[in-house]
């Protein structure tokens, strides 16, 4: 049977096109690629890049205030213009949308901009009518922001409307207590907005080191957001100019925007997946194995329409692990066990990779070493901020199960810890690197007695 494809990715994002650049460009196959709305997707034009970009921006009012700790009285933040940010940022965006763009036409790939759909097992069809057939068909679409199931919820903003804003608003609430909540609750109230969170835990970051969790709902505190814990919305409605916010407690409050970042869902509906019989979780995503095809054995997904580990290296891995398996002649599967992530929180970041302390535990005896202080920076600048560092070992084996950061630049040091602790690095092997002095990282060679131990013999 002949086709005209034998790749057809179907979403531009990060892990949709490493598979269609490394299938065309590095193993010739002959592939085809649709995407609805900006090539990038998720995390170039509306996640993870402008996010970042505007954490820097944002964090101008706490690096002044530091240097008036050095001695320069005069520091002052000035002046934030959206207007010349946002001006700034789109340029950015647009330079890698078209980064993203050439990357695929000089592999080869024949893009499609607009939606598409499955048909059946080989088949994709394009909202102009035009009907394509690919040997193999890869599902790449990502998820998008869930809104919650409360009355008046259609009156909330999404995580994509940040990025999208004429004006900052002068009062915003953000509901939800995870990666977005926290980074925007961050962003808005080091841009001057007066900020609120409510989330319905006792503690934000579920899924994180518990430690971690609780210095990171002090950090929002300390710099100024009004973090509500325990507080779940009921409802939103009109008023006037103001979006009202109802709360489980029987409080209410007004808002110039409220920000929903409750949660995403995988992007499949209107795939047209019911004309193939892949099989979908319970949750919508799509079920696949380790190789990342589904139950149709032409059909493949990857990313964050799978709802394995929802970041954008990992789709990136998947996406090139599956062109590399299927066209080039390198069976290579993705171990998901160990990633390491970071949540973009000021003036301290919050860097993460294996085992929480509490998992640790659960699994068997662990010995934590530990070590919370205030770093010297900020310190002599006159701060009360606290950094951590977090190892967590197995008695027996000597590994190293887990690595927790709380401080300034934990992103990068976490990734460099990351290599180690994948290589499956012990304790002994930490201990035997020798410290760089002065830096907040030194705490990870140099810590020798156990702080606390789990299971097992005290």
């Amino acid at each position: 049977m002949s086709f005209d494809y034998d790749l057809f990715v179907i979403g531009g994002g990060s892990g949709g096109v490493r598979a269609a650049r490394i299938a065309a460009g590095q193993h010739g196959a002959k592939v085809g690629l649709a995407e609805e709305s900006r090539m990038g997707g998720t995390c170039v034009i509306r996640g993870c890049v402008p996010k970042k970009l505007m954490i820097f921006a944002s964090n101008a009012p706490l690096m002044a205030e530091e240097m008036r700790g050095y001695g320069w009285a005069d520091a002052a933040a000035g002046e934030f213009s959206w207007r010349d940010f946002r001006a700034k940022l789109d340029a950015e965006l647009n330079r890698l949308e078209a980064a993203y763009t050439s990357g695929l036409n000089n592999a080869g790939v024949e893009i499609h901009h607009q939606r598409a759909r499955l048909a059946d097992h080989h088949t994709i069809e394009l909202t102009d009518g035009t009907r394509k057939t690919a040997k193999h068909i890869l599902i790449a679409v990502g998820g998008r922001p869930a809104r919650p199931e409360i009355p008046g919820a259609e009156l909330g903003l999404i995580s994509d409307d940040l990025f999208l804003l004429d004006e900052l608003p002068k009062r915003a609430l953000l509901i939800g207590g995870g990666f977005i909540a926290c980074e925007f609750a961050t962003i808005l109230n080091g841009l001057g907005v007066e900020t609120v969170q409510a989330y319905r835990g006792d503690a934000v970051l579920r899924g994180f080191d518990r430690e971690a969790r609780e210095m990171a709902s002090a950090q929002l505190q300390d710099i100024g957001v009004d973090l509500r814990l325990g507080l779940s919305p009921m409802g939103l409605e009109k008023t006037g100019d103001r979006t009202t916010a109802r709360f489980d407690d029987g409080s209410a409050d007004e808002f110039d925007a409220v920000f929903l970042a409750t949660g995403r869902a995988p992007y499949t509906w209107g795939l047209g997946l019911e004309n193939t019989g892949v099989r979908l979780k319970d949750n919508g995503a799509i079920a696949v194995d380790e190789w990342s095809q589904s139950s149709v054995p032409s059909i493949f997904a990857v990313g964050d329409v799978t709802d394995r580990v929802n970041l954008t290296p990992v789709a990136i891995r998947e996406g090139h692990s599956f062109a590399d398996t299927v066209f080039g002649d390198k069976a290579r599967q993705v171990n998901h066990d160990l990633v390491a992530s970071a949540v973009y929180l000021r003036p301290h970041e919050l860097g993460s990779i294996g085992l929480t302390e509490e998992q640790a535990a659960e699994r068997g005896p662990v010995d934590v070493y530990s070590a919370v202080f205030r770093p010297m920076r900020s310190m002599f600048a006159g701060s009360d901020a606290r950094t951590m560092m977090k190892l967590l070992v197995e008695p027996q084996s000597d590994r190293v199960l887990g690595c927790h950061i709380f401080g300034p630049e934990a992103g990068e040091m976490i990734q460099l810890a990351a290599i180690p602790i994948t290589m499956g690095a012990t304790k002994a092997d930490f201990d035997a690197a020798m410290a760089v002095h002065p830096t907040a990282a030194e705490e990870l060679v140099t810590m020798r007695s156990v702080t606390r131990r789990h299971g097992g013999e005290k």
